[in-house]
Parts: structure tokens; C-alpha cells; sequence
């Protein structure tokens, strides 16, 4: 056995899967190395961490880009499209300029000076907006009379994209929030650096969006160090803090939220978003929220929530609440949602899943999270469609996965480390409120929802506290099938409500593509350098005692103290201030509408919402009904034409619109009301300045409507 240790540089340790866990050369103590078994044991100041054939190898940032003459730069790395770099302070130097360019590009780029900042002892930039590449870096020292110095340089700086999986993004072509799908920023976006000193303008600025008029302009906050609440000036929401709202149900946004850096914190207040239609939010921590830290509350719709550190709430006043009420909650018709690589340090109740109130499955997606020591509601489902996969359930002293009210789960490829009762259909199998008799313990006494179980590994109390349908079809947990594609057969339903499973996920309408790991590797894909949480897990990092914290629910009040004393290391702003750009002007009809000078084509996305915000649709999509070529482009996914759909769109002038449904099809629908009927698939005429509304004639696929100004 070799003993070695490591006190000046990071460690890191490479897995089999090629993701890796870095630990910072400051809470590094010892790391022992057993050749005959195999294992690799590192002791940090927070405890100690065992690998059993596990390590492929073991490195420090040693191996990173070699210095060259004058580096300033000790520290440099890329992450998920984006990178970093930290660097010493020049003697005499006022400020410091950095410029980013990837290998296929010949010249660099001037990095916003918000992005460089001083931390006292050293300065750190963070270039964000990045497409997966290979990039150099350099820093440049920038001194009095506004010359620059020598530039230091780090080099080969691997980016690598976001993991894109999920409902959230499911049948749109387009990115969500303020970022094109590469990662890189959409046209027309605005960007706009919050920080102490100017986050009371955040709130009205968010307000400003509501409409959903400024859609064409995406904006992208960028969060730069901590936010308490008493710096945020008036919040829309009372309950949660900071609200990102549209005017009626799913109001299209384009808005991101993300932390820039490694130290990005929400203290003291939450986000509520309401209404909205594509909404990132990424790479912050949360810290004592007044209620939930995250609520996705009411009529939302592609919503991405990912990369983020959830530490505990402020306590409620109900006994469940010590640790804060809900973490990350979604209810209200809220459909078409992504969780994902979300940290949950010991959080009581991690996440709400459905009201009573909700109308359809809705399609919701978790994967890659870290539920460390978290209580339960991994999450607590109600009548939704969620399929979980590659999730870390990390000693959790209640439950893990929790379904009610004939939801179905498809719970796949997830490692259950020691959760008490890995997942619970309600009122039986290993429900308390089965083998206790009583009705109000665990769900309240809602009827059960179903659960498929495909490939997961359960250690600990998750292997024993487990029963499938196949030994015990009169009370089980789950159905455990042999196949991914495997379908649980109708005749097999919940003991309380007789709901079968809908077998959403072996129907390639519905279902999206997707790559999970085997569930073995989880654990390392989850808490390595590219997993949970934010960039290098945040600032604020917290190991928990196994031995104790696997079955205590209680708050720990090591960790309390930790976040009650939390505070920021940042010191300022080496670049520009950060003033808020003016907001685009609203068009002067509230209603957003079709540019007579231009041509628009509108297509629908598998989920029947439509590429421009200029449309809106009520209605159900479909990527199964063929394809039709206009112009050279290929259109795959429609709108169907049934008797519930609805759409409305506005022209700013008289133009000529041709609507193009599948190849086979006759043309067919209402136009205000007005039946028509084509010549073949596609049907030209006419409209007036002003609203139309298209609806259901005959039970047809509209894949295409183009807008054309008027030949003079």
C-alpha cells in the first residue's frame, strides 16, 4: 500500500466511464492506494471517500495546459460550455482583458469584462456561450495609461456540450431559453450581468417579459457572485422571491437565468416561474429559499432546470418543514419538464410532482441528479408521466421514488445507495400506509400510481426494502422488467384505484432519444467534474457521515451553521459595470404579430407547439404521421387536427398563406370558422389584416403554414 499526499495541486481521479472527480488540493489530506484490492481511498477534511474497482487513473491539474513565458494563469479547465481560468495579479495592473478563441478559429475574442473578476488574492474569468470545441485562453494584465501587458495563455481547454435529454426538449427544434441548442447564444439575445449592486433591477426587467412580446429578444441573466434578498429590491412572488411569469397560460419567454463561475448563490429567496414557455435555469446555488427554492407552478412548458446546488430551506411552520418546505416543485399543468444534474444536500422534501388538479400526464424527466442525503419526494408523483434515469439516490432516510394518483414511472438505470425504501406505489408493497394499516402516513391516502423498474441497482437497505410484482404480485413495488422496451401488461394494475401503467415509454411518438449509463457507473457519472451541482460542485461544498446522516432526517446542524455563515469571497468586477441595456420596445399592439414585409414558415414540433410565438396553439402533436418536403426542407412532426385543437395568429397586413398538411392527405380545416377544402395537400388563400383562428374540419396532420407578404 502507498500513501500519498497531495497538498499543492487538485486531484484527479478518472473513472472507467471517462467522467472524473476533482477534489480541491484544500481539503485533500491523504489519498492510499491498495494494489492487491484494487481500491483507491481518499481522506478529506470532510471524511473519507472509498473507490473499489473504480479508478482508471489518478492525476492532478499538473496535467493541465503547461505554462508558457509570463503566465499569469495557475488554474484552467473546460466544463460544460463553458470554461475557466484563474490567474495571479500583476504588480501595477488596474484591471485585467481576457480573449477566448476554439481550434477552427484563427483570431480571438474579447471575453465581457463582467466575466473577469477579482477575488482579492487572485482574479478568475469564466467564458460562457461556448459550443462543444477545444479552446486557448488568454488573460491580459491591463495597466494605468490603458496599455496591455504581456498576455498569458492556457490551451487546450475541452468544452463539452450539456446533456440534452429529457422531455423538456422534446419535439422543439429550437433551443430553450436564451441558447441555441450548440450551446451558443441565440440571434437577437440580450445579455444582462446582475450583481449586488444593480440585482433590484432584475425583478422588473424579468416583469417587462411577461407578455411574451420581447420573445424575439431572449434574455439571458448571468448571476455573478451572491444575491442575498435584501438585495433584490421588490420580488414579484411573496411566497418564493424573484418571478419569471407570463401574462396567460404558456406565454413564451426565452429566458435563462445561470450562475457564472463556481460561487453563483441565491440566498434567502427562490425563483416561482408561472405561465412560461421556455425558461433555463443553470449553474447556481440556492440557500435558506423562504418556501420552495424552485417552483414550476401553473401552465409551463419546456422548462429546463439543471446544474444547480439545493441546500436547506427556511423552516415552515408545519413539523415537516425544519428543513425548508419544497425544493424543486412542479404542479399546475406544467408539461415538457427536465430535472436534471440538480445536487440535493439533505433536502427534507426534494420534489413535488403533481396536484390533484393536474389534466394529462404532462411528461416529465429527471435524470443525472444527486439526491445526497435528501429525506424523500425523489420525487412524490401525482398523476403525471416521469420517467427517472441515471439518478444517484445517495443514503436517503425516507423514500426515493413515491407514486399516487395513477401516475406512471418509468424508473431506469438509477443507483439506490441505502434508500429506506428505494420506490412506493402507494398503499402497497412496502408502503407504510399498507403495512401499518393506516391511511394518512406516507401519501395521504391517495390511490396508487404505477411503476416500471428496468436495470437499477439497490445496495443496503434499497436491495431489502423491495418488492417486485413478479414475487409478489398482490402487493409490490414495482414491475421489474427484463428489457428497456418491455411492456407491463394491462391486466397488472395498482391495489387502490386499479390504474395500469400507460407504457408511455415504448411508444416512439411520445418518447425522446436518449443514452443512459449502466446504473454500476452512476454514482461516478453523477458526483465526477461533469456531474451534479454546479461547475467544480460549487463553492460551498458538504460531505456527509454515511454512519449517521444515512438515517437521520433531522437537519444537520453542522451543515445549518455552514449556511447561516455562508458568505462570498468575490471582491469586484475587473471589467465593465454592469448597467441593465434598455428593454427592446414592445410592438404597440399588445398582440405579437406576422411582419408584412417578410416570409414566415411555421412549423409544429412533436408536442403540437408551433416555431414562433407569433401562433398560439392549444392541441397535440405528432412526429409519426410522415413527412412532407417544401423548398428543399424536410418537415417530420405536425399538429393534428382534432376537435380540441385550437390556434390563433395575427397579420400586421392583408397577406397570402398556404397551409401544407401530410403528403397523402386531402387539405381540410376551419378558417374562422369558415370550412375549406384544398386541391391535394395544400390549400392557398387570402387573409386580412387581423386575428384568425384555424380548427379541426377533418381529422387531418398540419405540418407547414407559410406567410407571404402581397405582390404589389
Amino acid at each position: 500500500m502507498n500513501q500519498i499526499l497531495y497538498l499543492l495541486m487538485s486531484l484527479v481521479l478518472t473513472f472507467a466511464d471517462g467522467t472524473e472527480k476533482v477534489y480541491d488540493e484544500t481539503e485533500v489530506e491523504a489519498v492510499e492506494i491498495d494494489d492487491d484490492t484494487n481500491t483507491v481511498t481518499v481522506t478529506t477534511t470532510h471524511g473519507t471517500d472509498t473507490y473499489k474497482d473504480m479508478v482508471l487513473a489518478i492525476g492532478t491539474r499538473a496535467d493541465e495546459p503547461a505554462p508558457v513565458a509570463n503566465n499569469l494563469i495557475t488554474e484552467a479547465r473546460g466544463w460544460h460550455e463553458s470554461l475557466y481560468a484563474k490567474f495571479r495579479l500583476a504588480e501595477g495592473a488596474k484591471s485585467y482583458n481576457a480573449y477566448v478563441k476554439s481550434d477552427d478559429e484563427a483570431d480571438y475574442h474579447k471575453v465581457d469584462g463582467q466575466l473577469v473578476r477579482d477575488y482579492g488574492t487572485y482574479g478568475r474569468v469564466d467564458v460562457v456561450g461556448l459550443r462543444a470545441s477545444t479552446y486557448s485562453l488568454k488573460v491580459v494584465p491591463v495597466y494605468e495609461d490603458d496599455s496591455e501587458g504581456d498576455a498569458s495563455t492556457a490551451e487546450g481547454l475541452k468544452v463539452v456540450p450539456y446533456n440534452r435529454d429529457g422531455f423538456a426538449h422534446h419535439g422543439r427544434s429550437e433551443g430553450i431559453g436564451a441558447y441555441n441548442n450548440d450551446g451558443t447564444l441565440k440571434a437577437n439575445a440580450k445579455v444582462v450581468y446582475i450583481t449586488k449592486e444593480n440585482a433590484a433591477e432584475l425583478q422588473p426587467l424579468l416583469t417587462s417579459y411577461s407578455k411574451g412580446t420581447l420573445a424575439s429578444t431572449p434574455l439571458c441573466v448571468r448571476v455573478i457572485g451572491l444575491l442575498k434578498k435584501e438585495d433584490m429590491g421588490t420580488l414579484g412572488s411573496s411566497a418564493e422571491g424573484l418571478q419569471v411569469k407570463g401574462n396567460s397560460g404558456y406565454t413564451t419567454l426565452n429566458i435563462t437565468i445561470e450562475g457564472i463561475g463556481d460561487d453563483a448563490t441565491l440566498y434567502g429567496f427562490g425563483i416561482l416561474v408561472r405561465n412560461a414557455v421556455s425558461v433555463e435555469l443553470r449553474n447556481f446555488g440556492n440557500i435558506l429559499c423562504m418556501d420552495d427554492a424552485i417552483s414550476l407552478d401553473t401552465k409551463n412548458r419546456h422548462i429546463w432546470v439543471h446544474n444547480i446546488d439545493l441546500f436547506y430551506g427556511q423552516a415552515g411552520s408545519d413539523s415537516d418543514q425544519a428543513k425548508g418546505d419544497g425544493t424543486v416543485d412542479l404542479k399546475g399543468d406544467s408539461q415538457y419538464i427536465t430535472i436534471a444534474s440538480c445536487h440535493f444536500f439533505d433536502s427534507g422534501k426534494s420534489s413535488l410532482c403533481g396536484m390533484t388538479s393536474e389534466t394529462g400526464p404532462n411528461y416529465i424527466s429527471y435524470h443525472d441528479n444527486w439526491f445526497d442525503h435528501s429525506d424523500s419526494r425523489h420525487p412524490r408523483i401525482r398523476t403525471m408521466t416521469v420517467h427517472l434515469w441515471n439518478n444517484y439516490y445517495d443514503g436517503n432516510a425516507k423514500y426515493g421514488v413515491g407514486t399516487t394518483m395513477g401516475s406512471s414511472a418509468f424508473v431506469e438505470a438509477n443507483y439506490f445507495r441505502n434508500c429506506k425504501y428505494p420506490m412506493l406505489m402507494a398503499r402497497q408493497g412496502h408502503d407504510p400506509e399498507a403495512t401499518s394499516g393506516s391511511v394518512k402516513t406516507t401519501f395521504s391516502g391517495e390511490d396508487g400510481g404505477f411503476i416500471k423498474s428496468f436495470a437499477n441497482v439497490r445496495t443496503g437497505l434499497s436491495a431489502s426494502n423491495y418488492t417486485t410484482w413478479q414475487s409478489n404480485p398482490t402487493s409490490f413495488d414495482a414491475y421489474e422488467t427484463a428489457s428497456r422496451l418491455e411492456k407491463v401488461p394491462e391486466t397488472i394494475v395498482t391495489n387502490h384505484g386499479g390504474t395500469p401503467y400507460n407504457n408511455f415509454d415504448t411508444d416512439t411518438e411520445l418518447m425522446y432519444g436518449y443514452q443512459p449509463c449502466e446504473a454500476k457507473d452512476v454514482p461516478q457519472r453523477v458526483t465526477g467534474y461533469y456531474g451534479a451541482g454546479r461547475l467544480n460542485h460549487g463553492d460551498l461544498k458538504w460531505t456527509f457521515d454515511n454512519a449517521t446522516d444515512d438515517t437521520d432526517y433531522g437537519v444537520n446542524t453542522a451543515l445549518m451553521s455552514a449556511l447561516q455563515a455562508y458568505t462570498t469571497s468575490l471582491k469586484g468586477i475587473f471589467g465593465s459595470e454592469t448597467e441593465i441595456p434598455e428593454t427592446p420596445d414592445e410592438p404597440s399592439d399588445p398582440e405579437q404579430s406576422v411582419d408584412p414585409s417578410e416570409v414566415l414558415l411555421v412549423s409544429f414540433g412533436a408536442d403540437g407547439q408551433p416555431s414562433s410565438s407569433v401562433f398560439t396553439v392549444t392541441g397535440n402533436g405528432s412526429s409519426s404521421k410522415g413527412e412532407i418536403t417544401v423548398d428543399g426542407v424536410t418537415y417530420s412532426t405536425c399538429l393534428k387536427m382534432e376537435s380540441s385543437t385550437q390556434v390563433s395568429f395575427t397579420l400586421a397586413a392583408k397577406s397570402k398563406v398556404t397551409f401544407y398538411f401530410g403528403a397523402a392527405e386531402t387539405a381540410s380545416l376551419k378558417i374562422d370558422g369558415e370550412k375549406i377544402t384544398g386541391t391535394g395537400n395544400t390549400y392557398t388563400t387570402t387573409l386580412d389584416a387581423g386575428t384568425h383562428t384555424l380548427a379541426k374540419d377533418k381529422s387531418v396532420n398540419l405540418f407547414l403554414v407559410k406567410i407571404e407578404p402581397l405582390e404589389e
